[in-house]
């Protein structure tokens, strides 16, 4: 039977054995804690490096001496660009003022077709401009841009894909003007938007219309799919009046005048035939081309009313045609087919 002493001896044996395991793990530990510890002090230690040299390079003379170069950079950039953009227009239009004399259509045409390439190549300047400077302060701080300019193309190449309306804005901006639908000064309608007004500037991206009622609106070229071009900027109506007495012609005629500041040329007597006691008038009206209800609306009431229900032998009858696209049109007709209509007739 083993003794009490021989017991107790095991029992301090134990107790060592388990104060030195704990020992062990305390120290470990330690030793992890003292790790992480040194192993935070070289992070912020490297941190507090980087700031230190970034401070003490954006206070060097050669950082500041880059900063001032890039904004004499930046300020020439910009003093070119409005030298261009605004110092050759105005020499332009200033030798077509000396030049110029009574403007006809074809010479109405070709300014513009000046205007939109003053205006196409404006918007144009102002990206190779900023394309430029952007090359050139970065030429300053980095020496070489070949490759950084080479890592831009690669990404923007990649934010291209992402990109799609903008790239079919400028492709649709080209066939704009190659195709030459409209102009700088032209009167245009706009589908699907049906955004109506004075092309005020044509860009690679953008077709800025002013509206009659002054609102600016910029339409991005790719989400255009027709255009509307009034040419001559007007549209020209002819209201036919069949009357059955000559005093109610009088009225007509004094009605005319009202309103008269809303059409861009008013309304006026052209024509007048008295036959069987009737009265046949015809006006002639001219509106800008988004103003057409001022004759088809307002000025057809107001002869209604002046010639009073009485005295109207029929409706108003209201029509417009181009005359020169009407003599065109004729001349396209074959002989033979004018003729077998006379005779049909």
């Amino acid at each position: 039977m083993p003794s009490p002493l021989y017991g107790l001896v095991l029992l301090l044996q134990e107790t060592i054995g388990e104060t030195t395991e704990e020992t062990g793990v305390a120290q470990e530990a330690a030793q992890a804690a003292q790790d992480v510890n040194d192993e935070t002090q070289r992070s912020l230690g490297r941190i507090n490096d980087l700031f230190e040299g970034l401070a003490a390079y954006l206070t060097s003379p050669e950082f500041l001496a880059k900063v001032i170069a890039s904004v004499i950079v930046t300020i020439l950039g910009i003093f070119l660009y409005r030298l261009l953009t605004h110092g050759v227009p105005r020499v332009l239009r200033w030798r077509r003022r000396r030049r110029d004399g009574v403007l006809d259509a074809e010479a109405v045409a070709r300014l513009k077709r000046q205007n939109t390439a003053i205006t196409l190549g404006r918007n144009a300047l102002r990206y190779l401009i900023f394309a430029g400077i952007a090359l050139f302060i970065l030429s300053i701080f980095i020496g070489n841009p070949l490759p950084a300019t080479a890592g831009g193309a690669v990404l923007a190449a990649t934010i291209g894909f992402g990109a799609q309306s903008l790239l079919r804005d400028i492709i649709a901006g080209f066939s704009i003007v190659f195709e030459g639908q409209y102009s700088v000064g032209d009167f245009i309608e706009i589908e699907p938007t049906k955004a109506a007004g004075l092309v005020e500037e044509l860009g690679l991206r953008t077709t800025k219309i002013r509206a009659l009622s002054g609102e600016l609106i910029f339409v991005p070229n790719g989400t255009i799919t027709g255009v509307r071009n009034y040419v001559s900027g007007e549209q020209r109506f002819t209201v036919e009046v069949q009357l059955s007495d000559s005093e109610a012609a009088e009225r007509i005629i004094s009605a005319l005048d009202e309103a008269s500041n809303l059409y861009l040329f008013p309304p006026r007597l052209v024509g007048r035939e008295e036959r069987d006691g009737r009265v046949r008038l015809r006006i002639l009206a001219e509106v800008l081309p988004s103003m057409a209800w001022l004759v088809e609306e307002n000025l057809v009431e107001r002869v209604k009313a002046a010639a009073g229900k009485d005295s109207l032998a029929s409706e108003p009858l209201i029509y417009k045609v181009d005359q020169a696209n009407l003599t065109r049109i004729r001349s396209l007709i074959p002989k033979d087919t004018e003729t077998d209509n006379d005779a049909k007739s």
